[in-house]
């Protein structure tokens, strides 16, 4: 299991969605602006008080939480 100490998740903040550092700004935000700003220097600027460890571990947080799922498809 991975150490997000960077992750917290508070009911009392943002519906007790996962946040960064208990501010409110979640990890889905975050991944979210990154695909406005795939460099991490630009989402900074545009974040400021994020930090390239808060990206890191969104990123870490949010691919350990999807489903791994398989999927059949049709073929056309």
């Amino acid at each position: 299991m991975a150490a997000w100490n960077r992750i917290t998740v508070d009911p009392e903040v943002m519906n007790g969605q996962p946040c960064i550092r208990g501010m409110r700004l979640t990890v889905r935000r975050v991944i979210e602006a990154l695909a406005v700003y795939p460099r991490w220097e630009d989402l900074i600027a545009e974040y400021p008080e994020l930090q390239p460890e808060d990206i890191r571990q969104a990123l870490e947080f949010a691919a350990h939480n999807l489903d791994d799922q398989v999927m059949t498809l049709d073929a056309a």
